[in-house]
């Protein structure tokens, strides 16, 4: 179970929605979520590398390398 306050606008637009198409609130709150959900944790998942980089605990590669060790290079 998940309780959430949303803006009184994003929670007018939601009603809006709901009452014309038929389908309830949860349903809309539920498809948003599922639908950022992934766009989110790659996010998160990109500052922490990002982070990491910056500290100098992870390796970079340059694109020669890169292509260079997948047999891409020229």
């Amino acid at each position: 179970m998940l309780a959430i306050r949303l803006p009184a606008e994003v929670e007018r637009r939601l009603e809006a929605l709901a009452r014309a198409t038929g389908r309830t609130k949860t349903f809309y709150a539920r498809e948003a979520i599922l639908e950022h959900l992934d766009d989110l944790e790659d996010l998160y998942l990109a500052e922490q590398r990002l982070i990491d980089a910056r500290a100098g605990r992870s390796r970079t590669y340059t694109l020669d390398e890169v292509e260079r060790d997948l047999g891409l290079a020229d």
